[in-house]
C-alpha cells in the first residue's frame, strides 16, 4: 500500500465498526502484504485505547496484539507523543511512500508537509472505491 495509516485511524476503526476509517483499516490491513508502520504510531494507538473507558486493559491488549500481527514496523525519526505531523512524516518516510490517512484535527487543514501529502480517510475511501476514467476519455 502507498499510505501510512495514523493513529486516530487504528483506533476509530477499533471503536466505530462501519465508519469510514474502519472501511480503511480493513482494506489496508487485508491485503497478504503487511502493511508498514511505526512504533510511535502503535505506541499513540495503546495510549489513546488505554483512554477510552469501552476498552478495558484486556481489550487494548488484544487489539494491539492483532495489529502488531497485520503490520511491519519500520525505524523511523523519534518524535514526541504530542508531534503528529513530525511523528507521520517520519513515517511516510521510513515507510517509502508519500501520503498518510488521518482524521486528526490538528492536520485536517493541512495538505502537505516535506513533500508528504495528508489525506482523510473518508477521502482515502472514495479514491478507492471510484472506477478509473473509460479508456480514451
Amino acid at each position: 500500500m502507498d499510505i501510512i495509516l495514523a493513529p486516530d485511524v487504528y483506533v476509530n476503526a477499533s471503536v466505530a465498526l462501519g465508519s469510514p476509517p474502519e472501511h480503511v483499516v480493513r482494506r489496508v490491513l487485508g491485503h497478504s502484504q503487511k502493511h508498514k508502520t511505526t512504533e510511535w504510531v502503535l505506541a499513540r494507538v495503546e495510549a489513546m485505547l488505554h483512554a477510552l473507558p469501552a476498552f478495558k486493559p484486556d481489550a487494548v491488549e488484544a487489539q494491539m496484539k492483532t495489529i502488531r500481527g497485520l503490520v511491519e514496523i519500520v525505524e523511523a525519526d523519534e518524535a514526541g507523543p504530542d508531534d503528529w505531523e513530525k511523528a507521520l512524516v517520519a513515517a511516510a518516510k521510513a515507510a517509502g511512500v508519500d501520503r498518510v490517512v488521518t482524521d486528526h484535527p490538528d492536520l485536517a487543514d493541512k495538505d502537505e508537509a516535506e513533500g508528504i501529502f495528508f489525506i482523510s480517510s473518508d477521502a482515502y475511501m472514495v479514491e478507492l472505491t471510484t472506477p478509473p476514467p473509460p479508456p480514451g476519455s
